[in-house]
Order: structure tokens, then C-alpha cells, then sequence
């Protein structure tokens, strides 16, 4: 049993705000399937149980294949993973776990060869948004049902 605070209920604007970056990224025009990626390793990486179990779902219903879901947590060691979605991932993981890694310069500069400007600001947006999506979810205690 949840004993914490229903921060959505108790902080709507809150909520709002968090929902605004959502609708930012949906006009970002980066593919829904990798956006999904983004979301689910960020909420491995953060131990966010709600939030994974709500991301690998939807990324099933963006088209990701179950071999890909299972082998996210370990896609360094994986062929199933293109260049261009690794050094996303790669961003993702540098990102989430800042203090660690301080997103090197050329992870930085391996993203630009793959895509343009706005969308590795968009990318940057989609795991920031996700991380504060995870310091809810864990920080509240939120269980997928």
C-alpha cells in the first residue's frame, strides 16, 4: 500500500507542467518507438518500476519487438540496437547518470553526425522530461497496477 502523496491530485499545475513538456515532444517530430526507447532505459537507470512497466508497454505499441524490450538494460552488448538509436542511448545513459559520466564531448559529437540540431535538443528534452517523470514516480513510491 501507497502511503504518499497523490502529487498530480495535490499539485495540478504541477502536473501541468510536466504534461506541456509531453506535448512539446510530440511535436518534435522524433519517432515515437525511439522516444519510447529514451523513456524506458532513463526509467531502468532510475529504478522507476512504474514508469518502466508504462514505458515498455508503449513502446510495444509503437512496434518495438520483445527482443529489443528484453535487452534494452544490456544494448551496449546487443545487435540489435542501430548506430544511430546507440549513441541515443548512449546520451540517455550519460544523461541520466550525470554525476557519472558528464555527457563526454564525443557522445556529443557522435549525435550530430546522426541528426540535426533540434532534434538532439529534442532528445535532450526527452531525457530530461523522463528523468523528472522518474523523481516523481519513485520519489512517490508509484506501483504500475
Amino acid at each position: 500500500m501507497n502511503n504518499r502523496i497523490a502529487w498530480a491530485q495535490k499539485s495540478p499545475e504541477a502536473y501541468k507542467a510536466m504534461a506541456g513538456l509531453e506535448t512539446a515532444l510530440s511535436k518534435s517530430g522524433l519517432d515515437h518507438s525511439l522516444l519510447e526507447l529514451i523513456r524506458l532505459r532513463a526509467s531502468q537507470l532510475n529504478g522507476c518500476a512504474y514508469c518502466v512497466n508504462l514505458h515498455a508497454n508503449d513502446a510495444r505499441k509503437a512496434g518495438e519487438t520483445e527482443a529489443r524490450l528484453q535487452t534494452l538494460s544490456v544494448w551496449e552488448d546487443t545487435e540489435f540496437f542501430t548506430e544511430k538509436e546507440k549513441v541515443v542511448l548512449a546520451w540517455v545513459d550519460s544523461l541520466t547518470l550525470l554525476p557519472v559520466h558528464r555527457a563526454p564531448q564525443h557522445q556529443y559529437e557522435a549525435l550530430l553526425k546522426h541528426y540535426i540540431d533540434a532534434e538532439v535538443v529534442n532528445i535532450t528534452l526527452a531525457v530530461a522530461t523522463i528523468n523528472a517523470w522518474n523523481r516523481f514516480g519513485v520519489g512517490f513510491a508509484m506501483m504500475p497496477s
